[in-house]
């Protein structure tokens, strides 16, 4: 399960919002909690990582027919949400076209003053963009640094908000605010229309789509975190 050991540099803070997801949208079907482990630890998730990790792989697994490993499920996440991608490439450039497609959706929720005040403040110090298009929002993602790690870190406070009522310490940071403010509604009414054909399809969906989203969204963070604390 080495493509879960994002997991591992995870703060309870940040598991939180996964182990949540597990227990209220797992039903009668999640088995976290029956865990020695969860009984004696919890909160404190870091102490149980590999439970949580071994439940992650179980619903994807359920959901679609018993892949062996975690890039296999997000391989059929880009399936069911219709996210092209080549099963061929890293499993971070497949997550990337993942979180892709959630800020597509998003974009299609805003009005056009929103779309171009997201795109002055994520784009802030870099060239002026000339036209406010969902293009233009994926270009800024694609190309790394600082606009990137702030996309990322909106999808993943957005999901935290919806799961556990409050957002992530990695957002707090007044340099993130104002694209949180902005971000955060169509951010929310996007994911929901990705989840919602699914709310009645089982529990195994209802946990492995915003787990597999929320862990794109954590790892391209770490990963581009130092990048990002230049900014901070």
């Amino acid at each position: 399960m080495s493509d879960l050991d994002i997991l591992n540099n995870l703060s309870n803070e940040e598991l939180e919002v996964i182990v949540r997801l597990i227990i209220d949208e797992g039903g009668l079907t999640e088995q976290l909690t029956d865990s020695d482990d969860y009984k004696r630890y919890k909160p404190n998730h870091r102490m149980y990582i590999d439970a949580i990790k071994e439940e992650i792989i179980k619903y994807g697994s359920n959901t679609f027919f018993f892949n062996n490993s975690y890039k296999e499920i997000v391989c059929n996440v880009c399936d069911k949400l219709d996210v092209p991608y080549n099963a061929s490439r890293s499993l971070e450039h497949i997550e990337h076209n993942l979180l892709e497609k959630v800020l597509e959706k998003a974009w299609d929720e805003m009005s056009p003053s929103e779309r171009q005040e997201v795109l002055g403040t994520i784009n802030k110090g870099d060239k002026i963009l000339p036209q406010a298009t969902a293009v233009a929002l994926i270009g800024l993602f694609r190309a790394g640094g600082f606009a990137s790690y702030q996309l990322a870190v909106v999808i993943a406070n957005c999901i935290a908000k919806n799961v556990v009522g409050q957002g992530l310490s990695l957002a707090a940071n007044a340099t993130l605010t104002r694209a949180l403010s902005i971000f955060t509604g169509p951010i929310g009414i996007a994911l929901t229309a990705l989840w919602t054909v699914f709310s009645f399809a089982g529990p195994a969906y209802r946990v492995i789509i915003p787990v597999t989203v929320y862990i794109s969204c954590m790892r391209f963070a770490y990963n581009n975190k130092k990048l990002a604390e230049k900014y901070f």
